[in-house]
């Protein structure tokens, strides 16, 4: 996966959590780079599948940002079941929780319209008006 997209990791993580992020030098070329547990187990797999997605869908590709944050956990439970490896309900629970957290943030940021993609990730008790 990271050669297949040019990516590199920074540092692998002893926390369950990760971060994607690119880099533009002076002379234009481009870092791709993340952070990330190894991938050991199911939870570890999504989430570094998940910071490859966020280079393999391409940054800024999808807006609002909780869009984005949608795309690369659909292409990390994909690729997992691509390779046959474990979805568990653990994984499939974190990736419900990290949706609704991002789109809770972009709500409190004055997101006026939910894509139809997240309307499964509302928070409880938030009503929105599309």
């Amino acid at each position: 996966m990271l050669a297949e997209h040019s990516v590199r990791v920074r540092k692998w993580r002893s926390a369950m959590s990760g971060v994607a992020w690119q880099v533009t030098y002076k002379d234009g070329t481009m870092a791709k780079l993340i952070e990330s547990p190894k991938p050991r187990g199911p939870m570890s797999a999504a989430v570094f599948l998940h910071e490859i997605g966020h280079h393999a869908i391409g940054f800024g590709t999808y807006k609002p940002r909780c869009l984005e944050e949608y795309y690369a956990w659909k292409f990390s439970i994909e690729k997992m079941e691509e390779l046959g490896l474990n979805v568990t309900d653990r994984v499939h629970k974190r990736m419900h929780e990290s949706l609704e957290y991002a789109l809770a943030k972009a709500l409190r940021r004055g997101l006026k319209k939910v894509p139809e993609e997240l309307m499964p990730y509302l928070p409880a008790g938030i009503v929105v008006q599309n």
